[in-house]
């Protein structure tokens, strides 16, 4: 049985407004076993796309390498744009080691509603992944329980976009939620399927899944 534990700690600052949550990268950057293009830090896997699609929409010129200097660059997006990173999973079990959210187990959570209490400019999550088993969303729905709290739908359109109150000295603050397509390459299927892709595919064959997230993510990134 592997221990498989959250190799970064939040990346929040005081004035963030934005806070990526995900679940936990996988088990090399635990074990330090990084790949050549990797980064060594939030969401640094070559094959986790996030920073891709940031990179595409932002045109950063971004490193993918092990180097210090990815790490700044990518550090110094999030703190210009007040976008967090506070991963939900932190640490849990697995059988076989690998990236798979459905191969977790005995899983521990960590509190992003402190966090959110922490840092009151927090005003949107936005949450690598939807509420299949063992997505980000899900394990924060399972997470706020614990708070009596219910994410309230604003949008069913994918992304799908909830509300929830959390209440601070008799006021109910409002975080808005939104439920990215996954950066994963699993993914793939599932957008698809999508109708609005399967339209936009219809009108351009060169349009692709990369170009779909692309699109979904320019709004919130």
């Amino acid at each position: 049985m592997f221990k498989h534990h959250h190799p970064y700690q939040p990346f929040i600052k005081k004035d963030t407004k934005k806070l990526i949550v995900g679940t936990l990268p996988p088990p090399r950057f635990s074990t330090g076993d990084l790949l050549v293009k990797d980064v060594d830090f939030c969401y640094g896997s070559y094959y986790n796309s996030l920073w891709l699609y940031i990179d595409k929409i932002h045109d950063l010129n971004l490193r993918f390498d092990n180097s210090q200097e990815a790490i700044d660059q990518r550090k110094d997006f999030l703190i210009k744009h007040k976008i967090g990173v506070c991963d939900i999973v932190e640490s849990c079990e697995r059988e076989k080691i690998d990236a798979s959210d459905l191969g977790m187990s005995n899983v521990k959570l960590r509190d992003v509603i402190d966090c959110l209490i922490q840092f009151p400019n927090i005003e949107t999550i936005l949450f690598t992944g939807g509420n299949s088993k063992n997505g980000p969303e899900y394990f924060f729905r399972r997470h706020i329980k614990e708070y009596k709290i219910k994410l309230e739908l604003v949008s069913n359109e994918i992304p799908r976009i909830h509300q929830f109150k959390i209440p601070i000295d008799s006021e109910n603050r409002i975080i808005k939620t939104v439920s990215l397509t996954s950066s994963s390459g699993s993914a793939n299927r599932a957008i698809g399927s999508n109708p609005l892709y399967k339209q936009l595919k219809a009108k351009n064959p060169k349009f692709n899944t990369f170009d779909f997230r692309v699109m979904q993510y320019q709004e919130f990134f």
